[in-house]
C-alpha cells in the first residue's frame, strides 16, 4: 500500500534523538537502527572510518495516524553531503509499481535536481532522491520486485 513519510536528516545524533521520540510517541521502531558499517561496500567508495560505522543509516518510527518518521546521520563521505539547514527534512514517497516511482521522480525532478537517480538498491528496494525547483527534498522508495 502507497504511503508518505517523513526522513530527518541529523548531524550523528540520529539514534539519540529516535530513542527520545520512541519514549515520547510510545511507539516501538518498524526498523530498528541500521549502521552504516552494516552496508556493503559500495563501488568507488572510499572505506568508512570506525566512529561513521557506528552511525545511524536508516530507522524508521510510527508515531500518530500511521505516519512514519524516518532518519539517518548524514556523515562526511556518505554521499549524502553535508548536515545543513534546508535538507534536514525529506518527504520519502513509497508508491506501489516502479512506473509510478519513475512518473514521480520525473515529474518532481522537472526544473530542479536529480541527486540520486532512481535504481536498484541492495536493500531490494527501486530507490532515488531529488531536489524539486522549490528547493524541497523527495526520496522515492518502491519495494515493487524489478521485472525478470
Amino acid at each position: 500500500m502507497a504511503r508518505v513519510s517523513t526522513y530527518l536528516n541529523f548531524p550523528g545524533t540520529t539514534e539519540a534523538a529516535f530513542a527520545h521520540y520512541r519514549d515520547v510517541f510510545g511507539t516501538d521502531f518498524e526498523t530498528p537502527p541500521l549502521r552504516f558499517g552494516d552496508m556493503p561496500a559500495q563501488p568507488d567508495q572510499p572505506p568508512l572510518p570506525e566512529e561513521a560505522r557506528q552511525k545511524v543509516m536508516h530507522v524508521a518510527l510510527p508515531i500518530l495516524g500511521g505516519h512514519v518518521l524516518m532518519g539517518t546521520d548524514v556523515i562526511p563521505g556518505s554521499g549524502c553531503g553535508a548536515h545543513e539547514m534546508g535538507n534536514a527534512v525529506t518527504l520519502n514517497l513509497e508508491p506501489d509499481t516502479r512506473a509510478e516511482a519513475d512518473r514521480l521522480y520525473a515529474a518532481l525532478s522537472e526544473g530542479g535536481s536529480a541527486d540520486a537517480p532512481m535504481a536498484d538498491m541492495f536493500w531490494g528496494a527501486y530507490w532515488g532522491v531529488l531536489q524539486d525547483r522549490f528547493g524541497l527534498r523527495w526520496m522515492i522508495n518502491c519495494a515493487e520486485p524489478k521485472a525478470t
